[in-house]
């Protein structure tokens, strides 16, 4: 590290979708914290950097569960405060001496949470709150020492035994669903003492002094897409080695109409090396035939590799490849640092990576969120015009085309997304009715009946996506104006020739996904 860290707060892994948010949330508030397996003892945990608090995460498991993880082997007696979330909640309570039990009524989504005790860990907070619940099992009883501090209408909220400094949520307070999580976790790493001091600039220098160890005095490719996570990657790398990064930005027949020449133009003042290399029948050619998402997520990882290599035969040696692999990535890969995690989808630059793979890979940013990442971007100087672009999959419209892909239903999509970019991007960034934090066109596998200049038509559908979003993990749906849902709507259907009916995307993540794919 180029930076000296003076102490850490750990977060176990204990497998949810949700866990880095944890995270990302406490360096937001300014407390250094990093995401660790939770199969070890107290004693290799505490080695290295002191650790001030431990959080233990959510999970998918039951904790009666044969196989089920655990608390690791001394932690209760090393006297460290302790913060235990859903599962982690599940877990302090039943290896504490409490009782757990499935909830007669389980509870997902929305639900408020009533302080009935006197706690630090409220500071700031009103009586009632809303919060974010997913859980099937509950604490029934509490371990000795502990008091109830909040209850829902169905459940134990939150447990804390004050003489330990061990406190327990059955509510997510990392995700933006509960407003109040933020402060909830501020007020746990205070009263255990923790320094406040971490910043987005930290990481940059930090990241520098990192990227320059591993790569040493070799050569680097970057995969380049001109989105905002692989130009962060990008400028970081070269911020530590200079010219020996070459950038390959591979147009591969998947981008939005006009991308590839908007890339290269908004790439130029970067001082980047940057190729750009034309693929687009190789990826189709790979991808036809096929419609399971998960095998063109794979197949589009698997081609940009045999495209990097290529190219690396023609520079020749260099042994590294930098993606601007994001944690949201990771997660939803089932790589999340935890073997319990679930695999929700895989990414083309995770678990869509061939198994060949000759290159070693430098990922600075694979623990960071997108909001973190610009404000890393901010930190290197880098455009906010080009921080703001709404995110696109690295598979590209290869996920956005449902079904086969192919070039003529790709031209159908590229026309009708680019009708949804033009009338969304003229809303306000800020106030109500504020420009949705991504919005796209999605072409489903079916077709549908319409009535276009008094004849039938049978043509494909389209439907409409605009969410907000902070960091990918969770999303709410915009509610877009009628009267633009209705243009939307008329000029996909007039303008693009092959489409006979538009719908709009109402599902949250979760249950869904940002992406159909």
């Amino acid at each position: 590290m180029a930076v000296q860290i003076n102490e850490r707060v750990v977060v176990l892994d204990y497998g949810s979708q949700y866990n880095l948010l944890i995270v990302r949330r406490l360096r937001e508030i300014g407390a250094y914290a990093e995401l660790i397996d939770p199969d070890q003892s107290w004693t290799q945990l505490s080695q290295g950097v002191p650790v001030k608090a431990v959080i233990l995460s959510g999970g998918p498991n039951s904790v009666y569960e044969a196989g089920a993880p655990r608390l690791p082997e001394g932690l209760i007696e090393s006297g460290i405060p302790v913060l235990g979330i859903c599962y982690g909640m599940q877990l302090l309570a039943k290896e504490l001496g409490g009782q757990v039990v499935a909830s007669k009524r389980r509870e997902y989504g929305p639900a408020n949470f009533r302080l009935h005790h006197p706690s630090p860990l409220w500071n700031g907070l009103a009586e009632s709150e809303p919060c974010w619940m997913s859980h099937g099992d509950q604490v029934f009883k509490l371990p000795v020492g502990f008091e109830s501090l909040a209850s829902t209408d169905t459940a134990l909220a939150a447990m804390g035994d004050e003489k330990r400094k061990i406190y327990a949520l059955q509510f997510h307070p990392e995700v933006t669903h509960t407003p109040a999580g933020k402060q909830i976790l501020r007020n746990f790493v205070e009263l255990a003492g923790c320094e406040l001091s971490w910043t987005a600039g930290n990481f940059v220098e930090a990241s520098l002094g990192e990227i320059a160890q591993q790569i040493g005095d070799s050569r680097v490719v970057c995969a380049l897409s001109g989105g905002v996570d692989s130009t962060v990657a990008a400028v970081l790398v070269h911020r530590a080695i200079g010219n020996r990064l070459t950038c390959l930005f591979v147009d591969n027949g998947l981008l939005r109409q006009d991308e590839g020449d908007q890339v290269m133009s908004s790439l130029s003042h970067l001082g980047l090396q940057v190729r750009r290399i034309n693929a687009q029948e190789r990826f189709l050619s790979e991808l036809k035939g096929h419609t399971e998402p998960e095998i063109k997520r794979k197949k589009v990882g698997e081609t940009f590799i045999r495209v990097f290599e290529d190219q690396v035969h023609e520079l020749g040696d260099v042994p590294y490849l930098v993606q601007g692999t994001l944690y949201p990535d990771v997660i939803e890969s089932g790589h999340g640092g935890h073997k319990k995690a679930h695999n929700i989808k895989t990414h083309h630059n995770v678990g869509g990576l061939p198994e060949d793979l000759t290159f070693k890979l430098v990922e600075p940013l694979r623990q960071l969120f997108k909001d973190e990442v610009r404000r890393v971007g901010r930190e290197l100087g880098i455009d906010t015009a080009l921080l703001e672009r709404q995110p696109f999959p690295g598979p590209g419209m290869a996920v956005r085309c449902l079904g086969e892909v192919r070039e003529d239903r790709l031209v159908v999509l590229r026309a009708a997304d680019a009708i949804v970019r033009q009338e969304l991007d003229q809303l306000p960034l800020q106030g109500p009715g504020r420009r949705p934090w991504q919005y796209f066109a999605a072409l489903l596998p079916v077709k549908s009946v319409g009535v276009q200049g008094d004849a039938r038509a049978y043509a494909e559908v389209v439907v409409v996506r605009a969410v907000y979003s902070e960091d990918a993990m969770t999303a709410q749906v915009a509610d877009l104006d009628h009267g633009l849902l209705t243009r939307l709507a008329t000029r996909i259907v007039n303008e693009v020739s092959g489409v006979s009916r538009v719908v709009y995307d109402i599902t949250p993540k979760p249950p869904g996904t940002i992406e159909w794919e």
